[in-house]
């Protein structure tokens, strides 16, 4: 499991090395909700594709080794004591936010600048509420993630798209 002051010292040492990274997933949720709401095995990250060797450089001092390769997309990372990390690599765009290239190597899906959310009452970057959604459509979602869409629904009291809309 990957505790709230796990991902603050990730995040901690990714910002000393020079990343710019902003939480995605399952902590991108809870960082917009301002608190924890499930356990989590893995902190999602984007952050920006020149980074990956500082990235790389961060996590296998902390222990972590590349897990999954999927260059230029994404890289994952896990811990011998099960924890993850996995990085969603960007282009930067103007707008501040940047543009991921997906694994057919042509698609590309768009972040949009980040927002600020918190984990355990400190300020974090992380994708917005708009992104979160999102990025949870084109897939039959599971109850991890149709759990953290009704919470979002309910803080921000938005309507959820098909599947996730009730009865």
């Amino acid at each position: 499991m990957m505790s709230s002051d796990q991902v603050l010292t990730v995040l901690s040492e990714l910002e000393a090395a020079g990343v710019d990274a902003w939480l995605d997933g399952g902590w991108g949720v809870d960082a917009l909700l301002g608190r924890q709401t499930r356990q989590h095995d893995d902190l999602d990250l984007v952050v920006h594709a020149d980074a990956v060797p500082s990235c790389r450089r961060v996590l296998e001092t902390g222990g972590f080794l590349v897990e999954r390769d999927w260059l230029p997309t994404a890289l994952a990372f896990r811990h011998p004591d099960g924890r993850g990390v996995d990085l969603h690599l960007i282009e930067p765009a103007a707008d501040g936010g940047g543009d991921q290239i997906q694994l057919d190597g042509i698609t590309r899906w768009h972040y949009p600048p980040p927002t600020t959310g918190s984990i355990d009452g400190l300020p974090v970057r992380c994708c917005t509420v708009e992104c979160q959604v999102t990025s949870h459509l084109g897939y039959e979602p599971d109850d991890q993630d149709r759990s953290d869409l009704a919470e979002l629904a309910r803080h921000f009291q938005i309507e959820l798209p098909a599947p996730y809309t009730v009865g």
